[in-house]
């Protein structure tokens, strides 16, 4: 018996040995992935917080689709995060998060939608060592010849000359400026302005006003109005757009509305009441009115994860984005080089599927700049007409 006892302890002690030897062995991958840190600098709160909402989902969906696949790079398997931030569209505070998201996050990238806090971050960016991911379509933001930084969407000047044609010949050259004050709607204004006169219009108002801290736009559209055009320029976030618009028909507008791509068509028509409303508006094509086959399919995996939403095209290109930045990742071979990551961005969005890339960006040039062929929607008899920029 006590033979027996003697052994016990022994047998225990193997037996506890081994079991730990292969809890060690099982966890030795998870252990060994990295956490690699994406930041989101944007509004959400304000006016504006739905528009960077969007944003946020749609890289968000990326790096879901991205984890499920069980991600290596550089021969270590990695598992990516969205950090994200509430600038409320305040470049001072996209700046003061950037510094947070590098310090205290080590994001070799940072996502900001819009130019502002962009312009903020490029002061930066290169010397500290981090991509920004900016979703604008302001010329300057590849222009100022910055080294770390992808600028999602097309140029917004694409847009500039199909659209005049359309609203020229259908309701006149007499147009209004009442779109937004902030930076981004200063450059497309700054743009648009010199493009229309040069077609032959005329612009007979100018009237900005806070999209994102006003809720009551009926004085400065009257001053619009008074100068009778036949055409408005409007743009903001979504909602704030909207409401100008509706407010505008309320004051009897019967015209026609040039809508910076800031602002989406369809989330518009939830604020006027339908497309009625919208008559005679162009702007950026509605997703869920793109006829192509990757985007109806994106669209369906869209309501899969939130059945009660349309996805916009903020949420397509910077979902896109997201996808060719861990795909240019995987081919540099580094999460953290900025630059090594930038030098392949091309490579990243030519490697990824239709499913990925629905709106089909084609390319990446050298400042950065992606490139797709665009497309514009136009409200026509309480429908959205097809109408392409290129």
């Amino acid at each position: 018996m006590k033979k027996i006892a003697s052994t016990l302890p022994l047998s225990r002690r193997r037996m506890t040995a081994l079991v730990l030897a292969c809890t060690a062995l099982t966890a030795g991958p998870t252990l060994a992935q990295e956490v690699v840190k994406i930041g989101y600098s944007g509004p959400l709160s304000g006016g504006a917080a739905q528009y960077g909402k969007n944003v946020l989902d749609g890289a968000l969906m990326a790096v879901s689709e991205v984890n499920a696949s069980n991600p290596e790079i550089g021969g270590k398997k990695v598992k990516f995060e969205i950090v994200a931030l509430d600038d409320k569209y305040n470049p001072s505070e996209t700046a003061i998060n950037a510094q947070r998201l590098v310090q205290q996050h080590k994001t070799p990238a940072i996502l900001v939608p819009h130019s502002g806090g962009i312009f903020a971050l490029q002061t930066t960016n290169e010397a500290q060592k981090y991509l920004v991911l900016a979703y604008s379509s302001v010329p300057q933001i590849t222009n100022r010849g910055n080294q770390l930084t992808l600028r999602i969407p097309p140029e917004f000047t694409t847009y500039i000359k199909p659209f005049s044609a359309y609203l020229m010949e259908r309701f006149g050259k007499k147009i209004a400026l009442v779109g937004a004050d902030h930076d981004y709607a200063k450059a497309w204004v700054a743009a648009f302005k010199p493009a229309w006169e040069a077609a032959g219009g005329t612009v007979v108002a100018e009237n900005p006003m806070s999209y994102n801290r006003a809720t009551d736009f009926y004085s400065g559209v009257s001053k619009a109005l008074a100068a009778k055009p036949d055409v408005l320029f409007v743009g903001g976030a979504s909602e704030p757009t909207g409401l100008v618009v509706k407010q505008a028909r309320e004051l009897g507008f019967k015209g026609g509305f040039f809508v910076m791509d800031q602002a989406k068509l369809d989330e518009m028509a939830k604020v006027t009441g339908g497309y009625a409303a919208l008559e005679g508006a162009i702007g950026v094509l509605p997703v869920v009115e793109d006829p192509s086959a990757a985007m109806k399919g994106f669209v369906e995996r869209f309501h899969k994860v939130h059945p009660n939403r349309d996805p916009g095209s903020e949420f397509v290109w910077n979902y896109t984005a997201v996808h060719a930045t861990l795909a240019a990742m995987k081919i540099a071979g580094t999460t953290s080089d900025a630059a090594a990551i930038r030098a392949h961005l091309d490579k990243g969005y030519k490697a990824l599927t239709p499913a990925q890339n629905p709106g089909g960006v084609t390319s990446v040039d050298g400042n950065g700049g992606a490139s797709t062929v665009e497309r514009g929607g136009a409200v026509e008899g309480g429908k959205v007409k097809v109408i392409m920029s290129k």
